[in-house]
């Protein structure tokens, strides 16, 4: 299947995160009380990334996590037989804090929901908040991002895919047609 179009490049998907960055540290009055947690597979690395500009910025590393939403999913038996469990790692307390829940792309709502789920299992944050890298927009949850790297209007008959050097070996943001 070849790609329709580049929606990001790398240098794209690096400004889109520094912007993201600034937008985190300004809506939140600062970095005080804020918890990245990285939804598995590619938000994970989005949320480092997203640490570490923060921490350029504010001169603060944040706590972090990673989250597994699989036993979450409301699509477990349409998806595949044997669902591969990854491991949740949240060492910090989650309690009273902002969590800013980290991913690819937002389509349906259904994965944050998920992770939502998913993290109130680990404690009670004060507030949560959503980044991510895309928004394909197609909601079937009333679910909206605080974050967006890019806005993506798509058909139902289009794929993005988000590649990232940590998982995929280079950076960049593709639209396919089914």
């Amino acid at each position: 299947m070849e790609p329709k179009a580049t929606v990001l490049d790398d240098a794209a998907i690096r400004r889109a995160l520094t912007r993201i960055s600034h937008e985190i540290i300004e809506k939140n009055k600062g970095v005080e009380d804020l918890v990245l947690v990285g939804v598995k597979t590619r938000g994970v690395p989005i949320a480092r990334r997203l640490k570490e500009k923060i921490q350029e910025i504010e001169g603060v590393a944040l706590p972090e996590g990673e989250l597994d939403i699989t036993l979450y999913r409301d699509d477990l038996t349409e998806t595949q037989a044997g669902p591969e469990i990854k491991e949740t790692n949240i060492n910090t307390d989650i309690d009273g804090k902002k969590v800013i829940l980290v991913d690819d792309v937002l389509y349906t709502g259904r994965t944050v929901r998920a992770a939502m789920d998913a993290l109130i299992d680990h404690g009670r944050p004060s507030q949560i908040q959503l980044a991510v890298l895309v928004d394909r927009g197609h909601r079937e949850l009333p679910i909206r991002a605080d974050f967006v790297g890019k806005n993506v209007p798509t058909s139902l008959d289009e794929i993005i895919t988000v590649s990232l050097a940590e998982t995929d070996e280079r950076d960049q943001v593709l639209i396919y047609e089914k």
